[in-house]
Order: structure tokens, then sequence, then C-alpha cells
């Protein structure tokens, strides 16, 4: 394994390579045993499974963006203030879109990828709310219903599509708001969360930013909206038209 240089934090696959290059090193033939091609499966799984999922937030974001056309034109506006008109986003950009960011995690709210975390298994007996849970109970989070929770999201509110909801919380998508958790919690969470996060923002942002949508003449906005197939994975249950006319000075040329 080569070593990382200018004191470059590890990443999936370093952790990965560290783990294998223990196995070589260790003499206990009880110890967990990790190899090449494990670590390629692993890979793998992690791209393929953000595929679907990375493009199908990213069709339900501008479904609603599309629904609602003053808050595209914020993002846009956003974009141009950080970007400007004569390069294109970067991924080095993505700290500074505060209100793209705003839109995704509300995005994420109404339509969670997965409306069924993975299944978790219950270690002790415990009573949460009045509700008495055995010890190896299976327990299925329902992160679609907690999106959509008044007692959460201001009773009526959780039925409009509301970036500004989170313009002055702390509410990340890291597993430590139980109220926005589509990608799960604790150690078991979704082990692709930040790929997945940051091919989610630099799709829409590149879009958002090299494009004007709109949706075609006579085409109502309620089309393009909440139909959806809910299980195994939230996908719209039909596609939907719009126009891009180019806005971006460099794709002109």
């Amino acid at each position: 394994m080569f070593p990382r240089q200018n004191n470059q934090p590890n990443d999936f696959v370093d952790v990965l390579l560290s783990l294998l290059n223990d196995c070589n090193d260790s003499l206990d033939e009880k110890a967990f045993v990790i190899d090449r091609t494990n670590i390629k499966a692993v890979i793998l799984d992690m791209i393929v499974a953000s595929l679907d999922t990375s493009s199908t937030t990213v069709e339900w974001t501008l479904s609603e963006l599309l629904r609602h056309p003053h808050i595209m034109k914020r993002v846009q506006k956003e974009l141009d203030g950080v970007v400007g008109m004569h390069r294109m986003v970067d991924e080095k950009d993505l700290s500074s879109l505060t209100y793209l960011d705003m839109v995704i995690k509300e995005s994420y709210r109404l339509h969670p990828i997965a409306p069924l975390l993975v299944p978790h298994e219950s270690m002790e007996d415990i009573t949460i709310d009045g509700y008495y849970i055995p010890k190896k109970s299976r327990v299925i989070i329902n992160t679609w219903a907690i999106g959509r929770d008044p007692n959460a999201w201001s009773d009526k509110a959780w039925r409009l599509f509301l970036p500004e909801r989170f313009k002055d919380a702390n509410t990340d998508m890291q597993g430590h708001d139980f109220r926005l958790i589509p990608f799960g919690s604790g150690r078991r969470r979704c082990p692709g969360i930040q790929l997945g996060l940051i091919v989610v923002k630099l799709i829409l942002a590149q879009l958002l930013h090299c494009f004007d949508l709109e949706l075609p003449n006579g085409y109502a906005t309620f089309g393009v909206g909440y139909e959806g197939d809910i299980w195994p994975c939230n996908t719209k249950s039909y596609s939907f038209n719009c126009c891009a006319n180019i806005s971006f000075a460099v794709l002109r040329k």
C-alpha cells in the first residue's frame, strides 16, 4: 500500500488495504481474514449501490424544483454568486452552496431513497414511549413516515417543499438528528453516504448552473410531484419531460 502524502486523511480504500496488511501480518488463524477479492467486491458493491440511489434522488429533486421554480431560481442565483459564469462547478465549490444543501435535505425528507431502513435487532429488552420491545426483536425504521410526521415537522408544514426549514437548524444527514436519517444512523449506516451526497450535489449543481429548466407548455406542475413506487427503492412511477435551455456562457462557445 502506498503511503498518503501531505497528511491526507485515509479514505475507505485505505482502511480496507490496512485491514489486508493486518491480515497478512497476523499469525492468529482465527483472526478476521480479508483478501483482494473481498476488497474488490466491497468497492463494487458500494459503486453499484450508489448508481440508482443517486440518480433517483436527482430526479426527485429536479421534479420538486420544476414544481417550485422560485426555489430553482434561488439555487441558480447562489451558483452564479459562488461559481460565476465563466467556469464549470467544481467539487471545491460544494461546501459554499448552502442553499442547495437545504434543497437536497428537503428532497431527502420527502423522498428518502430507502423508505424502510435495513433491519436492526434489539440487544436487550426496552420500552420506548410506552412500547415494549423484547430482546432480539427485528426493528425496521420507517424513515418515509418520519419525514412526514407532523409532530416533527410543524403540523401542516410537512406537506410543503420548504428548504428554508433547515436554515437555522443544525440538521445533518449523518445520523445525529433522528428526524432526517435517509442513510441510517450509527455504525451500520450506509457506508457510501459521503460518496452519495457529493455525487448528488455535484450533479444538481452542474445541471442547474448550465441550464434553465422548465416544463413544456401545457404540462401541469402537479404532474411531476409525489407519485412514486415506495418499495424497495423510492423511485418515480413514471418519467417526466422538461425543457433545458443553455444558460452557461462556456457551453455556447
